[in-house]
């Protein structure tokens, strides 16, 4: 196992205990941990827009196309 590998599996292994209290399955790999903790997450919600922590002035929607008369 190379160090990258082996790095994503420490760091799996550390978020499997403390979310689980219990120890990592033996086989599994660092993709293999990070798979299982995501499948057994429950359905999340997130609506960044409606955040109290933004401001309306710092919410930027994409760009708007240019008019080709303002171009010339």
């Amino acid at each position: 196992m190379g160090r990258r590998d082996q790095q994503i599996y420490d760091e799996a292994s550390a978020l499997w205990r403390a979310m689980f209290d219990e120890p990592p399955p033996v086989q599994a790999d660092g993709g293999a941990l990070l798979d299982l903790i995501t499948a057994r997450l429950g359905e999340a919600t997130y609506d960044r827009l409606r955040s109290p922590f933004l401001r309306p002035s710092t919410i930027v929607g994409p760009a708007q196309p240019r008019d080709a008369r303002s171009l010339s």
